[in-house]
């Protein structure tokens, strides 16, 4: 599967530049401490010398106070640099995204997997679950469960085990139907004549064949996971301050989008560019590791070397 997505992501140009978006991102967030101690800013530091206090705190200088010591100009009001927040709120995105999605695939495989080889009293009570929780209206639930939360528990796990918990149940249905579809075919069966138990056939049949559809379904998580994480931040009940998030940042622009348009424009740029980049790759995997995608790839090349 592996070598089926990167043979397919060499003749794709728009999979090949979402992925170096999305190397140069992560490559980003995980070096800001070195960023920030190379540009010698300190993403919590006021410098109120950076703001005109006389207009509200709007960033001195054009566009939004860029200088050879903040590239990315100050935030307004509080003067803090502006480059490296958003490194650092990369860094809180990835994070949250990323460890909201494994949560939801370690739930949903195990409860897809459960309810299709366990007893049928199991199964639809698995099922039933799976049915409310992709009903229940997770933003709304999240805000609730985030707010009620004692301060000093960390936001960053906070929002990876809220968002995980609420939205398994989609991966659970999809692993469901293919274990069921899995379990009857001859090398399961002949695991299962062999003596081999249901956990060992789980992990060692069917694993390796829902490796596939899971990695594609993650991988079109991670992207909303993000919005998900944005919009609680937004909202102000994600990322607390001084701990810098995209969907914070956006939230405290909104009283700034005509006197520093940058302030608004860097956050959502990078959020936007984000998502789009793991939505592409994460389609472009989905249709590697599609059958029928394989199928009428070989199909056309046939039809081109006869022609």
């Amino acid at each position: 599967a592996g070598r089926r997505v990167r043979r397919w992501l060499r003749g794709r140009p728009s999979a090949l530049a979402a992925t170096a978006v999305l190397a140069l991102l992560v490559l980003l967030a995980l070096a800001a401490p070195l960023l920030a101690h190379l540009t010698g800013q300190d993403p919590n530091a006021y410098h109120d010398d950076l703001v005109d206090s006389a207009r509200g705190g709007v960033p001195l200088g054009s566009f939004g106070g860029i200088s050879a010591d903040h590239w990315l100009g100050v935030e307004p009001g509080t003067g803090r640099d502006l480059f490296t927040r958003l490194l650092y709120g990369a860094q809180v995105s990835l994070l949250v995204s990323l460890g909201a999605t494994a949560v939801q695939v370690a739930i949903g495989v195990a409860a897809g997997i459960t309810a299709a080889l366990g007893s049928p009293l199991l199964g639809r009570l698995i099922g039933g679950t799976t049915d409310v929780m992709i009903a229940l209206p997770l933003l709304v639930l999240a805000v609730a469960l985030t707010a009620v939360v004692p301060p000093g528990f960390p936001r960053p796990l906070l929002l990876v085990l809220v968002i995980g918990v609420l939205d398994w149940g989609g991966t659970a249905r999809l692993v469901r139907a293919q274990t069921l579809s899995l379990r009857g075919l001859d090398f399961v069966e002949a695991a299962r004549l062999a003596g081999n138990g249901r956990l060992r056939i789980a992990r060692r049949e069917l694993l390796p064949s829902l490796a596939a559809p899971v990695i594609t379904l993650a991988a079109l998580k991670v992207p909303t996971n993000m919005v998900i994480e944005a919009s609680l931040s937004f909202l102000g009940v994600g990322v607390k301050p001084p701990t810098p998030s995209w969907g914070q940042m956006l939230s405290s622009a909104q009283t700034w989008f005509r006197a520093d348009p940058a302030y608004v424009l860097l956050p959502a740029g990078l959020l936007f560019v984000t998502v789009l980049s793991f939505t592409v790759l994460g389609d472009g995997i989905r249709t590697a590791l599609d059958p029928r995608e394989g199928s009428r790839l070989r199909v056309g090349t046939g039809k081109e070397h006869a022609a």
